[in-house]
């Protein structure tokens, strides 16, 4: 378990007789100093927020914020921006590199990822490949529209962000991979149905996206796993993988639905146990999707059996409560919990997630 340390913390030691005066502020200044040394620690302050606000608005012009007016520019208009854009992200990476900000250059590096699929729709428009597509209207629809025709951008992204993070080794740079992984899970999906001129509308089609979804999720979470076994360092590599990969997978569990009280038994089963792998593993994202869950289909129970009666507030305020004090009674038995359920796993694996978290 992970252990945030505060002077406060130090000084009540020293109060209590464990810690002497003189060595609780020796190692304050020690702690200090070497988390103010790591460029690349996690922390919450306002160079942080500058830091992140300024690449993400920068990444959502190139991606989310696109706007048609860029298509004035046509195909190889596009291309050549791109690429100069991408040119002038490097020359700033390496400069921060340089400067010894791992997050700012780390943030430049994300930026040249997300610049690629900009650069390969300009480039193939150029060549008129998606002349046929009409309702694409421009690049902006990347980030709207599940179409197959994407998968050649998302490959030239991976490959992209791949040699990127050889190159920078920076946790950020997982993030447009493991957003690229998500798209493609949707468009992929729709590649392999394309053959089906109804594939957009049929039950069937629609069904086997979401097993697609939730099969692709899973596999980007064991992915993710396979990183944190892997990896020694302290940078956390896994987290966007994990993110985006629940997303998937949570996202097609739930869309599949269930009128059976059986199938929402199964459901509340299995986000129940990625609330468990969130507590062996330390990693809040499972447990936030899998509280979701637990919510969801609490509600649905309480609303069919309870609906139109007034219980059925009632119900629903019962079960807030009930997981405000599941929070309060985890809170109080974390550690000990965390430790059985670990004693469960085999000895190799345990010791390897406990190496990981002890790097933290």
């Amino acid at each position: 378990m992970t252990l945030r340390i505060q002077r406060a913390d130090l000084d009540a030691a020293s109060q209590a007789g464990l810690l002497p005066a003189e060595s609780a502020d020796a190692l304050w200044q020690f702690l200090a100093a070497r988390r103010a040394g790591d460029p690349d620690a996690p922390r919450f302050d306002f160079t942080h927020v500058l830091y992140y606000l300024g690449g993400l608005l920068a990444i959502g012009a190139m991606s989310l914020f696109m706007t048609l007016g860029w298509e004035q520019f046509g195909g190889w208009g596009i291309f050549f921006i791109a690429l100069l854009y991408a040119g002038v992200a490097w020359k700033l990476a390496e400069r921060f590199e340089r400067m010894g900000l791992a997050v700012p250059s780390g943030i430049m590096a994300a930026l040249i990822v997300v610049l690629v699929p900009l650069a390969v729709w300009g480039l193939q428009n150029a060549f008129g490949l998606w002349a046929e597509a009409e309702h694409i209207k421009g690049y902006r629809d990347y980030h709207v529209y599940i179409d197959w025709r994407w998968i050649t951008l998302e490959f030239a992204t991976l490959v992209a962000g791949t040699l990127m993070l050889y190159r920078w080794r920076t946790p950020f740079l997982v993030m447009p991979i493991a957003v690229t992984l998500w798209y493609m899970s949707m468009d992929l999906a729709v590649f392999i149905l394309a053959a089906d001129d109804n594939y957009h509308w049929s039950e069937a089609s629609w069904t086997f996206r979401k097993w697609f979804s939730l099969a692709f999720g899973l596999i980007m979470l064991l992915v993710a796993f396979w990183v944190e076994l892997r990896s020694r360092s302290r940078k956390d590599y896994p987290f966007w993988l994990y993110l985006f990969g629940l997303m998937a997978f949570w996202g097609g569990l739930s869309s599949l639905g269930s009128g059976l009280l059986s199938g929402k038994l199964i459901y509340l089963a299995i986000n129940l146990l990625l609330i468990g792998i969130g507590a062996v593993l330390v990693r809040r994202t499972f447990v936030v999707f899998g509280a979701l869950g637990v919510a969801i289909v609490l509600g649905d129970l309480s609303h069919h059996y309870f609906r139109d009666s007034w219980l059925f507030p009632l119900a629903l305020t019962a079960i807030g409560l009930g997981i405000v004090f599941a929070g309060v009674a985890w809170r109080k038995h974390e550690a000990r919990l965390t430790q059985q359920l670990r004693a469960l796993l085999p000895d190799e694996l345990r010791r390897l997630i406990e190496a990981r978290q002890a790097t933290r």
